[in-house]
């Protein structure tokens, strides 16, 4: 059997520390339960799946030996039958042997009912798993399911010797102290704090060449970017440093500074089940009272893009056709008069005894956004809106505020991609939304028809060509109903310490730590 896409030959000894900065605290450690961005940090390293996808958008193997095709025998010309083979010298953290009753398990496990996973879309149409040998199991769809091979780059896998034996596997002392097969190992957690991950020595693959990868939570941006400065921590995770620092930071000495074009598009996201946001004409109007320019000039220093669609600029579904978005107050209070939104004596709109009030939430502690919001609510009250900020730690706005749609709108950064694959049911589908029965993240509560329509059609679909138009009309339809109000897409401003090697962006993941396996630095 030959070498796995990441293998070298690993060090005797891993040495060394590595502290990774994040704004946000992980607070998931089942990788399968629902999870926000930071969360994965800590499931990339501990965790494994059966493949993963490169920098270039490639596919290439992990836990597998090979990514299954029509060529190779592991894909039928139908899209429906698959066999996966497995490494035969894999074992969990415990020492226990990986197998292919494992994978069997994980994917059972996502579909179970009673179990909180975080996707079930495609999983949900797999059914007669086969177990072959310890190293080869089976499966069939029911219907093509042209994204499910990215969807199981980030499906980790969980051992069954662990958590067969937990009644709830909600409630599993696994779910605090994982055991998986990745490059570290499970150290420790002081909540509000820190994670300590140690490095797994008899890892399959690349590395670990560290002995220590460190998780710090600090909520503050600013401090965040000091304590980088100062060289408390060595590198800057989500959210990274911000652009009002990104000038001074590529002054710092021993330190490592680049720009990387990032997936997530920032965005005031709405929760359409809200009455004044049932109301197109007010999510058009509030989207052109937005100057959109001013503030990535103003507060983000020129370093984001205006965008209009959800998918990253380089993907080749990305639609470049959409309408631009045109600053106007005066276009903002004609849509609003002609749809019957009449000022009162508080100067705020209202229409069938409505008041055109909202409350928008971010994270504490996000500076940048926090000017962004009052910016916002300056100019909304010109034109008869009410907006309230009401902004919450990460901690308490991506639990059930967010999951359960408990918001009125929120400022959030979004990639809605599974790697590089175009398919976004799990964020527009009608059944995707998760207070109203569905298994997803269409926690805005969207719902068009021609959308599920579409998004069930561009699933089964293999053909490229078909696939790009399928999506470009999606993402034109969404663009139209503007269930979210697109502002920009990032370039992260990444950062760390120049004795760190081996640091790769890779803007198919959502994670800055997706190879923290291959990392090294001096003793």
């Amino acid at each position: 059997m030959g070498k796995p896409a990441f293998a070298q030959t690993p060090p005797a000894a891993p040495s060394g520390r590595v502290i990774v900065g994040l704004s946000q605290e992980p607070t998931v450690f089942n990788p399968l339960m629902l999870k926000i961005e930071v969360d994965d940090g800590i499931h990339f390293s501990v965790f494994d799946a059966l493949f993963r996808t490169m920098p270039d958008g490639s596919i290439v193997p992990n836990l597998a030996t090979e990514v299954p095709s029509q060529e190779n025998g592991g894909l039928s010309a139908d899209g429906l039958q698959w066999r996966v083979k497995l490494r035969d010298d894999v074992k969990w953290h415990d020492g226990a042997p990986l197998t292919a009753e494992d994978v069997k398990f994980t994917l059972e496990l996502i579909v179970d009912p009673n179990f909180r996973s975080w996707r079930t879309a495609g999983h949900n149409l797999v059914h007669d798993i086969a177990v072959v040998s310890p190293t080869e199991l089976t499966w069939r769809m029911k219907e093509p399911f042209a994204p499910y091979l990215s969807f199981l780059t980030e499906t980790f896998i969980v051992p069954k010797h662990v958590l067969e034996r937990e009644a709830d596997k909600n409630a599993a002392a696994f779910n605090q102290a994982p055991i998986g097969t990745g490059a570290f190992k499970w150290g420790s957690r002081v909540a509000g704090d820190h994670i300590n991950l140690v490095a797994n020595t008899s890892y399959h693959g690349e590395g670990p060449y560290i002995e220590q990868l460190v998780f710090k939570y600090i909520p503050d941006l600013t401090v965040l970017y000091t304590q980088f400065k100062s060289g408390d921590i060595d590198l800057v995770g989500r959210q990274y440093i911000t652009p009002d620092n990104y000038a001074e930071a590529k002054t710092l000495k021993n330190r490592v500074v680049q720009l990387q074009p990032a997936p997530a598009v920032e965005q005031i996201y709405l929760n359409l089940e809200r009455p004044v946001f049932k109301d197109l004409a007010v999510r058009q109007a509030i989207y052109a009272a937005i100057d959109k320019q001013s503030i990535i000039d103003a507060l983000y220093y020129g370093l984001p893009e205006p965008v209009e669609s959800y998918m990253p600029r380089g993907s080749i579904y990305y639609n470049k056709d959409l309408p631009k978005h045109e600053f106007s107050l005066e276009n903002a209070v004609k849509l609003l008069d002609d749809a019957g939104w009449v000022k009162g004596r508080d100067g705020i709109r209202a229409k069938d005894g409505v008041r055109l009030a909202f409350t928008n939430s971010t994270t504490t502690g996000n500076h940048l956004r926090e000017q962004m919001q009052q910016f916002v609510q300056q100019t909304l009250k010109e034109i008869g809106i009410e907006m309230t900020i009401s902004n919450l730690p990460a901690a308490v706005i991506w639990g059930d505020f967010w999951t359960l749609s408990q918001f009125d709108s929120v400022v959030v950064g979004i990639n809605y991609l599974v790697g590089a694959d175009p398919d976004v049911f799990n964020r527009f589908h009608s059944g995707a939304t998760r207070v109203k029965g569905g298994r997803g993240s269409n926690t805005a509560q969207y719902s068009n028809p021609r959308v599920d329509q579409l998004l069930e059609e561009g699933a089964r679909s293999f053909d490229q060509a078909r696939r790009i138009e399928i999506y470009k009309e999606i993402q034109a339809t969404v663009r139209a109903d503007l269930p979210f109000l697109p502002l920009f897409s990032e370039n992260s401003v990444q950062g760390w310490k120049s004795d760190i090697k081996g640091v790769v962006s890779n803007s198919n993941t959502r994670s800055e730590s997706w190879n923290a396996a291959g990392w090294s630095r001096k003793a």
